[in-house]
């Protein structure tokens, strides 16, 4: 059942469909996140160990505010790795080992990544679609990815 809520059925797909990009990047952030969680390793082991912990559990809420967003407007949220990766903008981790500073600079290049991506998203929310609440959700979670981003930024420098 299409929700009644004052955006036509073009506008909620095309919401969905943004939404739906973004879930797929949180999902490939959240396995590179979780991934260096497990195999960080050196003098700061347990700092960094937590610190990954902390990200991906962050990361871990955004991705179900963002499926029950989806699922607010009429749509279903993409549920496979396959559509994940498919979808996502972000590129997925090899599966070759990763020294500490470059675990740092991936995801500090994710998450800004994110953020420039997010910014266009709320522009095209708010001015296109005259969806204001899709346009502050995203600010929100853009907000998010900001703080993240400079918690990562402070460790490079």
């Amino acid at each position: 059942m299409q929700p009644n809520i004052g955006l036509e059925k073009d506008v909620l797909k095309q919401d969905n469909a943004l939404l739906n990009d973004f879930l797929s990047d949180l999902h490939v952030l959240y396995i590179k996140t979780r991934k260096y969680h497990w195999n960080v390793a050196g003098p700061n082991f347990m700092e960094y160990h937590k610190f990954f912990e902390s990200q991906y559990k962050a990361i871990e809420a955004e991705i179900d505010e963002v499926a029950e967003r989806i699922r607010q407007l009429g749509g279903t949220p993409l549920a496979t790795m396959a559509e994940f990766i498919h979808n996502t903008s972000l590129k997925e981790d090899s599966g070759k080992p990763t020294n500490t500073s470059d675990m740092f600079k991936n995801l500090l290049s994710d998450h800004e990544q994110i953020v420039r991506e997010l910014r266009e998203d709320v522009d095209k929310c708010d001015e296109e679609l005259k969806d204001a609440g899709t346009a502050d959700f995203l600010t929100g979670l853009m907000e998010a990815h900001e703080a993240m981003a400079w918690m990562l930024r402070k460790y490079l420098s």
